[in-house]
């Protein structure tokens, strides 16, 4: 299936995304329908289930091979992929895991989305310096930000490659790259990249992502990436039959852990998330990211200037190439962004309203690739 045959034939795009037949879907950024073939997926296993043994529903390999296909979209290796559900999540595990010397900092951004600020936040209880960067407008972080306000004491640098309000997306390849240089460690939370634009890890340490916004994927039921040579650095904090060696299920007299990411997975998968995960996974993959990327600037393009005419004030509206996501968040200036998101919500069409630490309200459009240009029009001609 590519992009044109979906815009080209309406009944199959409301096949693939059933979404489409009552709503035009533009909140991918905060949680995205299920395509129809993860749907069916899931509700496959789970009849199955209800005749057998669960684990038994599905085939013994369902678990790597769905390790297999999010290590090729993050061009890693399998063995650094664990499969432990939502964002929060993979992040807590990462800061309660890793060791911080004395004097050691870390440098965050505060307005983040909440998952990639409070793991970090509670290192304060441990000593650790967590600093806030210092950024003049809302997500737009530039590598000479990064660059600048990190020193010879900061351990890590945690930050998302993509900002949930802003929509200003990292430079991840010229950050990544500088902070290796200085045996820096990167962090990123991918949730708002993985899946809309090429998220790969060549120059990421870490990485956590949820599945349910651009991956179209279950919710809970993400990833977390973590570099071999880093695998030894970050000691799990969650202890099980999985993560644990007991061969038979025999505890053993010392705690000797997997050898690959396998050790942060303490006990039985979320088989009904994973089968839900490795469907959607394999749809991105069948598309493309390169052509969903691209698809996602082609809308950005369009948007952003038909809305400025509207007398809007879009966020980020011209940023640099490499910086430009495919979230766009505008307000009208004195106007009642609350009252609008309702107005847009009745005429079917799904946006988000989101808040900045001012009080300044926003509507946020996140299109996925499969979302036509009738659709937007719909949208603009309401504004």
């Amino acid at each position: 299936m590519t992009i044109a045959e979906l815009h080209s034939n309406e009944e199959l795009r409301h096949d693939e995304f059933p979404v489409t037949r009552a709503h035009a879907y533009f909140a991918h950024a905060g949680v995205s329908p299920l395509p129809r073939r993860v749907a069916e997926a899931m509700a496959h296993y789970a009849l199955n289930g209800t005749l057998c043994d669960q684990e038994e529903a599905v085939p013994r390999s369902i678990i790597e091979d769905t390790r297999a296909a999010a290590a090729r979209l993050l061009n890693a290796q399998p063995g650094e992929i664990a499969l432990v559900g939502p964002t929060s999540l993979g992040l807590s595990f990462i800061a309660s895991g890793l060791e911080f010397r004395r004097g050691a900092n870390i440098l965050i951004y505060h307005d983040d989305y909440p998952s990639n600020v409070y793991p970090w936040m509670h290192l304060a209880e441990r000593g650790v310096e967590v600093r806030l960067m210092n950024i003049r407008e809302l997500g737009k972080i530039r590598d000479l930000d990064v660059l600048g306000q990190a020193d010879e004491n900061t351990k890590l640098v945690a930050l998302a490659s993509c900002h949930f309000i802003s929509g200003w997306r990292l430079d991840l390849q010229a950050i990544g790259q500088a902070l290796r240089r200085r045996r820096i460690l990167f962090c990123v939370d991918g949730i708002q990249t993985l899946g809309a634009f090429p998220t790969t890890v060549e120059h990421i340490d870490l990485l956590a992502a949820d599945a349910h916004k651009w991956l179209l994927g279950p919710c809970a039921s993400g990833l977390l990436y973590v570099r071999q040579p880093v695998q030894e650095e970050l000691r799990p904090t969650v202890f099980g039959w999985h993560n644990v060696r007991c061969p038979d299920f025999v505890a053993q007299e010392q705690i000797r852990f997997r050898s690959d990411a396998r050790r942060y997975e303490a006990g039985s998968a979320n088989l009904l998330g994973i089968v839900g995960l490795k469907a959607a996974l394999e749809l991105l993959l069948e598309v493309g990211i390169e052509a969903i990327a691209a698809e996602l600037l082609r809308k950005r393009a369009w948007l952003v200037p038909a809305l400025q005419a509207k007398g809007l004030a879009v966020l980020q509206g011209n940023p640099p190439p490499e910086n430009a996501g495919a979230i766009i968040s505008f307000y009208r200036p004195g106007g009642d962004m609350a009252a609008l998101h309702g107005k847009v919500t009745a005429a079917g069409i799904v946006t988000s309203l989101r808040t900045d630490r001012r009080g300044q309200h926003y509507l946020r459009v996140s299109p996925h690739f499969y979302n036509t240009d009738a659709e937007l029009q719909r949208l603009v001609d309401l504004l």
